[in-house]
This record gives C-alpha cells, sequence and structure tokens, in this order.
C-alpha cells in the first residue's frame, strides 16, 4: 500500500518513503531537511483507493500552510526563497519543506465534541481514553471543556492504539508529556476560536510533534488541522436539532467515500473503484471547508 509507482522523481531530492497519502524525499546535499509531498491519493479502511480526488493533495497543503500561519507554536515549515525552483509547478503546490525532526512516537488528539471512536468507549465505560465524563451525553454533543487523548504511533500497516495520559508518560517523559498536552490544548482552542468565528466547528484533530535537533524546541509537524487530520463541522447544521443527526454532523472529509464503501464493498479482497459522483461530491466536500474557512483569499 505504499503507492510507489505513483511516486513522481523530483530533480534535487531523493524518494525515502511513501505512505497512503504523502510521499518523502530527502536532500541529498543536507539530511536536515525534507520534501513532504501530499498526494491526490484517498485511503479508507486501510487500503489506497482510485481514483484519487482532484486537487485534494495541493488543497490539504495549502490548508496546513494557512493554519501554520495562524497557530502561536514553532512549525516545521523551513522555506528559503527559491526552495521549489525545481519542482514541477503541480507537486510545488502540494509540497511542504520542512526541517527533520525527531518525532515523539505519539499522536496529540484532542477533542471538543463526544463523536467517533470516543463515544464508542463512552458509551461502554463512561470514559474516553480512561477520562471520565458526565453522564448523559449524546453522539455530538460539546464535551464541558477540550479533553487530551494521546494515542500510541504504531507502525505502518498498523492501527494506532488509544494510550492513557500516564502510559504517555512513560513512552515520552513526564516534562516532554505535559509540554506536548499543554500545546496541543492551546493550538485546538486557537483554532476553534478562527474556525467558529467562520461558522465551522472543529470537533476533535490530531497533532504530531519532534524534537527539533538544532535546538532541542519541540516542534509542531506533520500536517495541521487539516480535512485528513481533523473533523470539522457546519456550525448552522450543528445547531438545527429538527435536522437529522448524521446531516447535524456531516464533516468536511472523505466521510462519504467511506459511507459509499460500506455500502459497496464487504472488505473481502481489493476495493472497488469509486464512481465519478462520490468522487465529485468529496472533491466539492474539501473545496467547501477550503472556502468557508478563506484559505487563499
Amino acid at each position: 500500500m505504499t503507492g510507489a509507482a505513483l511516486t513522481p522523481t523530483l530533480e534535487g531530492w531523493s524518494h525515502v518513503s511513501s505512505g497512503k497519502v504523502r510521499d518523502v524525499y530527502e536532500s541529498p546535499v543536507d539530511d536536515r531537511v525534507l520534501l513532504v509531498v501530499a498526494s491526490d491519493r484517498v485511503s479508507a479502511f486501510d487500503h489506497i483507493l482510485s481514483p484519487g480526488i482532484p486537487g485534494k493533495g495541493a488543497r490539504l497543503t495549502a490548508l496546513s500552510r494557512w493554519w501554520f500561519d495562524r497557530i502561536a507554536v514553532p512549525n516545521h515549515l523551513r522555506e528559503p526563497s527559491g526552495w521549489d525552483a525545481r519542482l514541477p509547478a503541480d507537486v510545488a503546490a502540494r509540497s511542504m519543506r520542512v526541517v527533520r525532526l525527531e518525532m515523539f512516537p505519539v499522536e496529540c488528539v484532542v477533542r471538543g465534541y463526544l463523536t467517533g471512536s470516543g463515544l464508542i468507549e463512552y458509551r461502554e465505560h463512561g470514559t474516553v481514553c480512561g477520562i471520565a465524563l458526565p453522564t448523559g451525553l449524546e453522539d455530538g454533543d460539546r464535551l464541558p471543556a477540550p479533553i487530551f487523548t494521546p494515542a500510541y504511533k504504531a507502525p505502518q500497516g498498523e492501527h494506532d492504539e488509544n494510550i492513557s495520559f500516564e502510559k504517555m508518560i512513560e513512552l515520552v517523559g513526564l516534562d516532554d508529556a505535559v509540554a506536548l498536552r499543554d500545546r496541543s490544548l492551546r493550538v485546538f482552542r486557537e483554532a476553534s476560536a478562527i474556525a467558529e468565528q467562520r461558522g465551522v466547528i472543529l470537533a476533535d484533530t490530531k497533532f504530531e510533534f519532534g524534537r527539533n535537533p538544532a535546538n532541542g524546541e519541540i516542534t509542531l509537524g506533520d500536517e495541521v488541522l487539516t480535512s485528513d487530520s481533523s473533523r470539522y463541522w457546519d456550525a448552522k447544521l450543528y445547531a438545527d436539532t429538527a435536522l437529522p443527526l448524521k446531516q447535524r454532523l456531516s464533516s468536511f472529509d472523505k466521510q462519504i467515500v467511506r459511507d459509499w464503501l460500506s455500502s459497496n464493498w464487504d472488505k473481502q479482497g481489493e476495493p472497488p473503484a469509486l464512481p465519478s459522483g462520490i468522487i465529485e461530491r468529496t472533491q466539492a466536500r474539501y473545496a467547501e471547508l477550503f472556502d468557508r474557512l478563506g484559505v487563499g483569499a
């Protein structure tokens, strides 16, 4: 599932790895920097699907850049003038030149609303990642305050594992665990306020941090606050309790793809090709968030 066959050769960069969506390159002359290229590939249920979503990679990259400009923590972008001169224009639009970080083995998940996997645990135990919550909450309810629910980053091809904060301390140490938690909650609150001003709810998200080997600073890496790493809802629809819950909690991401696959595939063997109508609707959903936030305006 590496998607290596879709990986372009780029002048001045050596390909080192590919994930389900992104390709990573390193500089043969400076091992301190990487090039992260977001593709138009779309994945669901641990499979790369076909065809991709046109424009998805460029939109996610622009969205990350937009948020990096607005959140007050150090990030990994390092882009001197002319850094993309040798890249094809379509690749440059999907690329970020970043400093290589020593990544922490945890995903820093912040939840402001109860839904998804958190809802399943809550219904069984009254907790989310071991954090006790008030009784009587329903799907989509806003939490009294955002909660930090880390996950262990499993090796590629395996599922990440939700962990307690105590387990996170065992993995990274007390000081770094506290710093990562506090930075994550701070960025979530800042981003939530910005999104709400534009009629969008940030329900939950994940951040990835690393240590900059040049100065030891904890630095925000990976993508940030994109449709692939975050759950966004339309605030107006969310507030209309007369609507069906599924419509109120319709997210600006690839949920359309997941829903179609769930109805048209038994999850055995290779998944079917996505119909053009599903591609177009998903593309429009990514574009709507882009426009609602005012990215590129």
